[in-house]
């Protein structure tokens, strides 16, 4: 019988952790050993570390933590795959992850069967504080799921042979949207925050109240097409509509388009995990900044909405729906999305602590809080959050400057 259905078997904490486990394993099948171990950037780490690290969460506080007599599967990996857990001790620098030539991708994956065959045999007898520690460890591995996708993207960006992870299928046209239309938002003292019901992460509460003043959403994101129109227009050269950090950024870097951006033969292409293609005007633009959506909003007569106006919109709808991922393959931004799936949507807000937070005792209580500070709120999921992971009280948040995310562009304008 296998894991999984063992784990469907005995819990739905299992059925769960079954699921989460086998979709990582599904989107590492096509890397090899040296895809699994390279590292393009300090703010990127190998898949190999993102199958480690997510299996050493669950073999250190749960098994380690709460089931008598285990013994690690290797005592000498807790230092390579512990990722900023202070409280877990030393651990390999993180801009040297990329040096891991070994322990091997097989053997990674043998470390995987280990532990999912512990945790799996564990689960009659594990108390409820470890169930939680389970549902918290499958929403982690979710997020380290959309990673593992972003970082092998830029990864294979850096290749002068621009390799396709998955093939995909031709590219049909469809219309481009109509001008944007405003939805007046709510206003007055509204209540934003997770509201207790099911699974959130520390920095979506405590709920609290918060004033909107009026103002207008755009019925969908800025597309390619109307970011072309930003970039003729010399939206990249114009200080203007950049704050200062933004254009030192831009000046410093080179920045002229959007990541993966590159004009060939008179037009814009894109590379994706589908390879290079012409750039799709209809379909939600992508790889931006915030520094970037700041200043497209400026030049468009806007601003960027609160994380505060996004969440009162997205307020009651399903945040399963949709263009988010389900299974393994070349995801990406599709046109006529809505406020779940497609790119996560850029705010004007900073990642800060709501009124009343508070970090929960122990290394786990490291996981939110300690990055509240010089980054940006992004909300409602993309083409790579595994579907169900989003809700919306889900607070993600980058530092300005991030951009090889599927990070995107909603409007907001003031009534």
């Amino acid at each position: 019988m296998t894991i999984a259905a063992v784990a469907n078997a005995r819990s739905p904490h299992g059925e769960r952790f079954a699921s989460v486990r086998a979709l990582s394993m599904a989107l590492a099948r096509p890397l090899s050993d040296a895809d699994a171990t390279m590292q393009s950037m300090p703010d990127a780490s190998p898949a190999k570390w993102h199958l480690a690290h997510t299996t050493w969460f669950f073999e250190t506080f749960i098994l380690r933590d709460h089931v008598p007599g285990y013994r690690l599967h290797d005592a000498r990996w807790p230092f390579l795959f512990n990722s900023y857990y202070e409280a877990e001790g030393r651990r390999h620098a993180r801009e040297r992850r990329g040096m891991l030539t070994r322990p091997s991708l097989d053997e990674v994956r043998a470390y995987r069967v280990h532990v999912d065959a512990a945790l799996v045999a564990a689960l009659p007898t594990l108390p409820d504080t470890a169930l939680e520690l389970i549902e918290l460890g499958c929403h982690h591995e979710e997020q380290h799921q959309e990673l593992l996708v972003t970082d092998i993207l830029h990864g294979f960006s850096e290749n002068p042979l621009e390799p396709a992870l998955w093939p995909a299928a031709r590219k049909v046209p469809v219309a481009m949207p109509g001008p944007i239309a405003w939805v007046e938002g709510r206003t007055g003292i509204v209540q934003v925050g997770h509201d207790g019901d099911g699974f959130a992460f520390d920095c979506e509460g405590p709920r609290h109240d918060a004033l909107l003043t009026p103002h207008a959403l755009a019925d969908r994101t800025v597309t390619n097409g109307e970011w072309q129109a930003f970039v003729a227009d010399g939206g990249y050269r114009e200080p203007r509509w950049w704050l200062a950090d933004g254009w030192a950024w831009v000046k410093a870097e080179a920045i002229v388009a959007p990541l993966y951006w590159k004009e060939q033969d008179g037009g814009w292409t894109r590379f994706g995990l589908d390879g290079r293609r012409a750039i799709d005007p209809a379909a939600p633009v992508t790889h931006v900044s915030f520094f970037e959506a700041d200043a497209y909003a400026a030049w468009a007569g806007a601003r960027l909405p609160t994380e505060f106006e996004w969440e009162a919109a997205a307020a009651g709808l399903d945040p399963t729906g949709g263009n988010q991922m389900a299974d393994a393959g070349p995801v990406e931004p599709r046109p006529d999305g809505g406020l779940f799936g497609d790119v996560w949507e850029w705010t004007g807000s900073a990642y800060r602590p709501y009124p009343g937070f508070r970090a929960a005792e122990g290394a786990v209580g490291e996981y939110n809080g300690k990055f509240m500070s010089g980054q940006f709120v992004l909300r409602g999921g993309s083409c790579a959050t595994p579907r169900g992971h989003a809700r919306a009280s889900y607070r993600n948040f980058f530092y300005p400057h991030h951009r090889w995310q599927f990070t995107g562009v909603r409007l907001a304008r003031d009534l």
